[in-house]
């Protein structure tokens, strides 16, 4: 069995990364995929005590930028290699665990927007990097592949429908699809729209997904969770 958590952490301040880290000692998942990482003192702590503990660790945050790490129970060595010509390299965290039935995992963390132009053109070209590098992928690591995180996009037939959307957004989507990957909780839930990010307004969104290669979605994984949000 094997089963994956990922969390969006929103750059926790120390207090409430301590808080975070007391959650995450009661989960049971092997990996967990940790999106909106910072160069602050709330994200070095989870992470401090995660290596404390002998979880491994992958994490390559940039200066000025928000990010994503791995943090494993299962023995896993990092693969920089992979994805090196994203755009926002700090952005993207790939390892691949050890053992006879190896598996990639990417986590990935996607700009958010607010349609200022340049914030718009900065998501635009990391997700157009970040498909290049999953279409480039060797094809032992897409054959047994795990891709999630914090897309910041939602699905066509997204329900509530919000306009504002732009076509690459929704484009992210349909690319990993056509990569040959599945949507794991849709998988599992065909017929419930999940919300992994309720806004202070109340309104609900999922942007946060695990999507595995048609080999893996065929064996039994154990609580492949969509995750979520702690608020942005």
């Amino acid at each position: 069995m094997f089963s994956l958590l990922t969390l969006n952490i929103q750059a926790a301040a120390l207090i409430r990364a301590q808080a975070l880290l007391q959650w995450l000692d009661h989960r049971r998942e092997d990996v967990f995929v940790l999106t909106e990482t910072s160069a602050g003192q709330g994200t070095a702590h989870i992470l401090d005590r995660c290596r404390r503990a002998g979880l491994a660790v992958v994490h390559t945050p940039q200066p000025g930028d928000r990010g994503v790490a791995l943090v494993s129970r299962v023995p896993i060595v990092a693969r920089p290699d992979l994805f090196c010509e994203v755009t926002l390299p700090g952005r993207v965290a790939a390892a691949t665990t050890l053992g006879a039935s190896a598996v990639t995992i990417v986590g990935v963390y996607v700009p958010s927007s607010d349609r200022a132009p340049d914030k718009v053109a900065r998501k635009r070209d990391f997700i157009a990097s970040l498909m290049a590098g999953v279409d480039h992928l060797p094809a032992v690591d897409r054959a047994a592949l795990i891709h999630c995180g914090d897309y910041n996009v939602i699905t066509r037939d997204h329900q509530p429908r919000y306009p504002g959307f732009l076509p690459f957004e929704y484009a992210m989507l349909d690319s990993l699809h056509a990569s040959g990957l599945v949507d794991a909780y849709t998988l599992r839930n065909p017929r419930i729209q999940a919300h992994s990010w309720i806004g202070r307004s109340g309104n609900g969104y999922r942007f946060d997904y695990i999507h595995l290669s048609h080999a893996l979605a065929g064996t039994t994984f154990q609580d492949l969770v969509t995750g979520g949000g702690v608020g942005r």
